[in-house]
């Protein structure tokens, strides 16, 4: 059970919407309640869900931050499936795409057929599971545990890709923001929070590599000293003692 709160720190710490919250929410408490009362095949339909839920936001980070390399991702979908992506307004849109095909999108992250093969074997074991076939193919807690471990090295694998897409979604937030006077919000720590944190979608994952960004890079930024105020804000907030991994 604590192997498998890992996949926590690599959801958003923040949703756009209530319902989005209490989705997620729903999903870890179907999963704790099914895990210790024994109903393994129950719990790990729910860590997929929750599972397909990250891949769905770094998607969304993708298209939010890569729009042109997103929209070629389209190419080979219908009319009304690519309008209706295009105009999402909310991660969970993508539930209505064949879970396969979505993650064909990890591919702009540098994700080769090999890793998305492995990432689609996720997806049969789910539709395995889910299926009246009378099998119970998670009977015990060591069979869904060594599952769990699966998922998060692939969980990882798929938050390491994305590091160039959260690097440069960090760097665009802190040039648009470099001005107090026009930004959404004047205090450094409400910009960091709304704009950044809840509007995109950011993970703790995500921001231990936002934390780790180059600041001196920018130096030439007439808004530098503002920019250091933001990045350190951002540190006095959301700075975790334990390293990450995919940092």
């Amino acid at each position: 059970m604590e192997e498998a709160a890992e996949l926590g720190s690599y959801l958003p710490l923040s949703f756009k919407s209530p319902q989005e919250q209490e989705y997620i929410a729903f999903l870890w408490d179907a999963f704790e309640t099914n895990y210790t009362h024994g109903k393994y095949q129950f719990a790990f339909l729910a860590y997929h869900m929750l599972t397909m839920s990250f891949i769905y936001f770094n998607i969304w980070q993708i298209k939010q931050t890569e729009p042109g390399d997103f929209a070629k991702g389209l190419i080979g979908f219908g009319k009304d499936v690519e309008k209706n992506l295009l105009e999402a307004s909310t991660p969970f849109v993508f539930s209505t795409v064949n879970e396969r095909t979505i993650l064909r999108f990890l591919k702009l992250i540098a994700c080769d057929n090999g890793q998305i093969g492995t990432y689609a074997k996720l997806v049969d074991d789910r539709n395995d599971t889910a299926h009246p076939n009378g099998n119970i193919f998670f009977s015990t807690q060591a069979a869904l545990d060594a599952k769990i471990t699966e998922i998060l090295r692939v969980v990882d694998e798929i938050q390491t890709h994305s590091r160039p897409v959260i690097e440069r979604c960090y760097r665009e937030f802190l040039l648009r923001s470099a001005d107090a006077e026009e930004r959404e919000y004047p205090d450094p720590a409400d910009q960091i929070r709304e704009v950044l944190i809840h509007g995109k979608y950011l993970s703790q994952r995500d921001i231990d590599i936002c934390l780790a960004f180059d600041i001196e890079s920018l130096n030439e930024h007439e808004g530098i000293e503002e920019i250091k105020a933001l990045h350190e804000a951002l540190a006095e907030e959301y700075k975790t003692d334990v390293p990450s991994g995919a940092a």
